[in-house]
């Protein structure tokens, strides 16, 4: 099976909508990882099915709970989930915060010879980021604890926003350990296909 029909049936089995034309630019942004990643080493995973299935699919599992137009993807690595999200919802504007310079670089350079109008690069630490207004979701992938997730990121969150945590098994020492103001909203098991392996998203919000 090629890259682009794994896609295709990944895609269908989560149910989404995702035209071809942005299919071919998700299969594009991972040939430039794969260039990149002989330098910069931004995965440690080698085998391009893998990068459909953990970076690509997975990432796009998340999709249907996050609650745009502004979203805030924090410690984004080369890019996931905020450019992939920024690719299936191009009437979304998606701010991509990386504090590492090789990896917030190669994000640009996406960015550009993707042509992602709608992604905004921050490369330095989320503390020092500020959003005029705020975002309507702030997403991260495996960035740190929950507590410390919300804690580095609260400044970023519109009122009513909420945060989403991407995370493997259910982190239930974390959900314990989060500050009295903040609540967990609901918490969601994620389907990856091909993954075989647990994942869960947390979304929270103020209390």
């Amino acid at each position: 099976m090629s890259l682009a029909a794994q896609l295709a049936a990944g895609v269908a089995e989560l149910g989404l909508a995702i035209a071809p034309d942005t299919q071919k630019k998700l299969l594009a942004y991972l040939e430039l990882m794969a260039k990149w990643n002989r330098v910069y080493n931004l995965t440690a995973l080698r085998n391009p099915r893998e990068w459909v299935t953990h970076h690509l699919l997975d990432s796009l599992s998340v999709l249907p709970h996050i609650q745009g137009p502004r979203v805030v993807d924090v410690g984004s690595g080369a890019g996931l989930p905020g450019l992939v999200l920024a690719m299936a919802r191009p009437d979304w504007q998606v701010v991509s915060v990386e504090a590492v310079d090789k990896k917030a670089a190669f994000q640009r350079q996406v960015a550009a010879e993707l042509a992602l109008a709608n992604v905004q690069v921050e490369g330095r630490r989320v503390e020092e980021v500020a959003l005029a207004g705020g975002a309507d979701t702030v997403v991260s992938r495996a960035f740190s604890s929950l507590a410390d997730f919300v804690g580095l990121t609260r400044h970023l969150l519109k009122p009513g926003g909420r945060w989403a945590a991407m995370k493997g098994r259910l982190p239930g020492e974390e959900i314990a350990a989060l500050p009295g103001e903040v609540r967990v909203r609901e918490i969601i098991e994620l389907s990856v296909p091909g993954l075989n392996a647990e994942r869960c998203v947390v979304l929270m919000e103020r209390g």
